[in-house]
C-alpha cells in the first residue's frame, strides 16, 4: 500500500483550504477570498511550503520511454530521430531556453528574503532556500549541457525595464561555477536525512545536493566540455564525486542488494532522488511500454534493439558470444538460445521481457491470451517470399495482432500489477538518482585521475549486485587493466546498468561517442524464429525454462528492422551542441549569439 504523504501537493489545495478556514464577514466589513494576494503566501507558512512545492512538481523528472533515442529501443520501423539519422538543421536542431522553473525559484528566493521569523523560523527558511537554490542549479545546467552558457539571472525582473530583460549569453565556465555555487550553498544546509524521513521523503537532500554536483563536474571534465582533457577538471570532478560517495554511505545509502527488486522495493537504500508517483493524482501511463492486448492506448514503445539484448553479460561476467554468420549453424544457435535465456546476469531480466514466456499482468483475454501462459511475440519465415511474419495467432487463438517489431518489451520498472483498463495508473517511482549512479561516477572519475584500483573495484560492486559470479581471479568477468580499457568497460556496464534509464544518448554525447551508433548502421534485430511453422509450442509452455521448446526455435538476425537503407545511425560528429532557437535570438533583438557550430560565434567551450 503506498503512502500518500507525497511532497508534490497541489498547489491549488493549499490555496482552497487558506480560503475555507477563513471566517465570513457581514456588510462592507468583507474580506475577498476568493483573490490571492501576496500577503496570503508570504505570510502563511504553508503557502510558502506549497509555492516550494510547486516548483518540485515542476522541475523533478519523471518517466520518459526514450529508449529511441539511441540504440536501447525501437518503436516501429521507420520511426526514427532525424538527429539519429543525421539529418540538422539549425531550426531542427534547435534548443529553447526556458526559465520557468528559475523565474519561479528567483521571485521565491526574493520573497523568503522578507519573510520575517514570526511567519517562518530561520531554520525552515534557509531549507526552503537552499532547496530553491538547487532546483535553480538544476534547471541552468539543464540548459547549459544542451547549448552552452546562457544568460544567468539570480533575482526576479522588472517587467517595466523592457530593456533590461534582454541579457547577453554568459560564459559556459561562469555558467558552471554559479551551477556549484548554488549546490555548495544547498549542501551546506540541507540535511543528509531529514528528522521526519516519512514526511519529507522525496525532498532534496544533502546527498542529493553532492550528487548533482558530481553529476554536472563529472560531464564539464568529460570530451565534450573538456577537449583537453584538462587534468584539473577531472580531480574537481573526483573529489566531488568521492565525497557525494563517501557522504551518502554515512547516511545509509548503499546499493540495494537485489537489482530486480530496486522499483518495487519503495524507499530503499539505493534511492537518493526520487520521483513518487501515486493514486490517485500522480501516476503514470504504462501502457507505452505494454504489448497488446495487455494495454490501453499507446504501445511498443522501447523494444530493445540486438544491441541493447547482446550487452548485458553471462553469469560469470562474459561477454554475450554473437556471430551472426554461425547462426546457420544448428548447434551454434541451440547453444547461443541456451545462453540468451539462462545464462545472463540477473539485470537482464529485470530490465527485458522476453516473447514465449508469461507476461507479468494480471490480464486475462481467452482465448488470445490468458493468464499464467506464455505470451508468443515470436516469428516464422517464409523461405520463398524471404519475409518474417508473425506467428503468435498459430499459437494463440484469437490473436490480437500489432505486438511490435521485435519480439522483446521493457520490463524495468513496470508496475505489474495493472490490468490492461487500468495501465494508465502506474505508481512506481522514478528514481532520477540511485546510488549505482553515484558509485559510478565516481569510478569513472577515478580511472580518468589514474586511480584504475578504485575504478575496477566499483565495477565489481556494480557487477557483484548484479548476481555476477567472481570467478577464480576475483574479477567477475571484468579483463580490463589500463586506464583505455577500463574507460570501455564504464561505457559498456553504464549502457547494461542504466538501461531505459533516460541515460544512454546523453552518457555518448559527453564522450563524444556517436561512433559507437554510426558504427552499427542499421537498428538490428533478433528474432526468435519457428524452425517449422508446423511444429508450435503450446500456449503454456515457456521458451525460458525448457530446452525442448527452445528446439523448436531458432535465432535470426534481422540487419535493419526498418527496412529501409536510408534508417540508419548516421549522427553528425561537427555538432555536438544545439543551437538556439533562431526565434528567440530574433526574439532578443540580437543580444543572444548563436553558437559557433551552428555559423554564430559564441563558443560553448569557454
Amino acid at each position: 500500500m503506498k503512502l500518500n504523504n507525497k511532497i508534490f501537493g497541489l498547489f491549488l489545495a493549499n490555496v482552497l483550504v487558506l480560503l475555507l478556514v477563513s471566517s465570513c464577514k457581514k456588510g462592507l466589513d468583507y474580506t475577498n477570498n476568493g483573490v490571492i494576494v501576496p500577503e496570503a503566501v508570504w505570510g502563511n507558512p504553508n503557502m510558502i511550503k506549497a509555492y516550494l512545492n510547486d516548483i518540485y512538481g515542476k522541475a523533478m523528472p519523471g518517466w520518459s520511454f526514450n529508449g529511441a533515442d539511441s540504440d536501447e529501443g525501437i518503436t516501429e520501423p521507420k520511426q526514427f530521430g532525424d538527429y539519429q539519422r543525421g539529418i540538422i538543421s539549425e531550426a531542427g536542431t534547435k534548443s529553447d531556453l526556458d526559465y520557468n522553473i528559475i523565474d519561479r525559484a528567483n521571485f521565491f528566493l526574493d520573497e523568503l528574503e522578507n519573510v520575517p521569523t514570526t511567519v517562518l523560523s530561520a531554520e525552515l527558511n534557509q531549507q526552503y532556500t537552499a532547496e530553491a537554490k538547487f532546483w535553480r542549479a538544476w534547471a541552468y545546467w539543464g540548459m547549459v549541457s544542451r547549448v552552452g552558457g546562457i544568460p544567468i539571472i539570480l533575482h526576479k525582473q522588472d517587467f517595466s525595464d523592457v530593456p533590461g530583460l534582454f541579457k547577453p549569453r554568459n560564459k559556459t565556465s561562469e555558467c558552471v561555477a554559479q551551477i556549484i555555487k548554488d549546490l555548495d550553498d544547498a549542501i551546506a544546509v540541507l540535511p543528509g536525512v531529514y528528522p521526519n524521513a516519512g514526511l519529507d521523503y522525496g525532498r532534496i537532500t544533502k546527498v542529493a545536493a553532492m550528487a548533482m554536483k558530481g553529476r554536472v563536474l563529472l560531464s564539464y571534465a568529460s570530451p565534450l566540455f573538456n577537449p583537453s582533457n584538462n587534468a584539473a577538471r577531472w580531480q574537481t570532478a573526483y573529489d566531488a564525486c568521492k565525497a557525494a560517495v563517501d557522504y551518502g554511505a554515512a547516511q545509509g545509502h548503499a546499493l540495494h542488494p537485489n537489482y530486480r527488486t530496486i522499483w518495487h522495493q519503495e524507499r530503499n537504500k539505493e534511492v537518493v532522488m526520487v520521483n513518487q508517483y501515486f493514486e490517485p493524482g500522480h501516476t503514470i501511463q504504462f501502457s507505452p511500454i505494454r504489448p497488446l492486448p495487455m494495454t490501453s492506448g499507446s504501445t511498443n514503445n522501447n523494444q530493445p534493439l540486438l544491441s541493447l539484448l547482446l550487452a548485458f553479460p553471462k553469469k560469470d561476467g562474459s561477454p554475450m558470444q554473437f556471430d551472426k554468420d554461425m547462426l546457420s549453424n544448428p548447434d551454434y544457435n541451440t547453444q547461443f538460445l541456451d545462453d540468451f535465456y539462462n545464462n545472463r546476469d540477473d539485470r537482464f531480466y529485470t530490465t527485458v521481457w522476453c516473447g514465449g514466456t508469461p507476461y507479468p499482468t494480471p490480464d486475462d483475454y481467452a482465448p488470445g491470451y490468458v493468464k499464467g501462459n506464455s505470451y508468443w511475440i515470436v516469428w516464422q519465415h517464409d523461405a520463398a517470399a524471404n519475409k518474417y511474419t508473425m506467428a503468435a495467432s498459430k499459437i494463440h487463438s484469437g490473436y490480437v495482432s500489432g505486438s511490435g517489431c521485435t519480439g522483446f518489451f521493457e520490463r524495468k520498472g513496470l508496475d505489474t500489477t495493472l490490468t490492461a483498463v487500468l495501465s494508465a495508473k502506474g505508481q512506481t517511482d522514478w528514481i532520477e538518482m540511485r546510488y549505482a549512479e553515484l558509485l559510478m561516477n565516481y569510478g569513472e572519475c577515478a580511472n580518468e585521475t589514474g586511480k584504475s584500483s578504485e575504478a575496477l573495484e566499483v565495477l565489481k560492486s556494480i557487477r557483484k549486485r548484479a548476481g555476477i559470479a567472481a570467478g577464480a581471479a576475483g574479477n567477475y568477468g571484468i579483463a580490463a587493466l589500463s586506464q583505455p580499457d577500463i574507460r570501455e568497460a564504464y561505457i559498456k556496464e553504464r549502457q547494461v546498468e542504466f538501461a531505459f534509464e533516460g541515460k544512454r544518448l546523453g552518457d555518448l554525447r559527453r564522450w563524444k561517442r556517436y561512433d559507437i551508433l554510426n558504427n552499427q548502421g542499421a537498428r538490428h534485430g533478433l528474432y526468435i524464429t519457428l524452425k517449422n511453422a508446423a511444429d508450435v509450442p503450446a500456449p503454456a509452455d515457456n521458451i525460458a525454462k525448457s530446452a525442448a521448446v527452445r528446439s523448436k526455435f531458432r535465432a535470426a538476425y534481422i540487419d535493419n528492422l526498418d527496412g529501409d537503407i536510408n534508417y540508419k545511425f548516421n549522427l553528425d560528429l561537427n555538432h555536438w551542441f544545439w543551437a538556439l532557437s533562431p526565434s528567440q535570438i530574433s526574439q532578443s533583438k540580437g543580444v543572444l549569439l548563436q553558437n559557433k557550430e551552428w555559423g554564430g560565434t559564441f563558443d560553448p567551450l569557454n
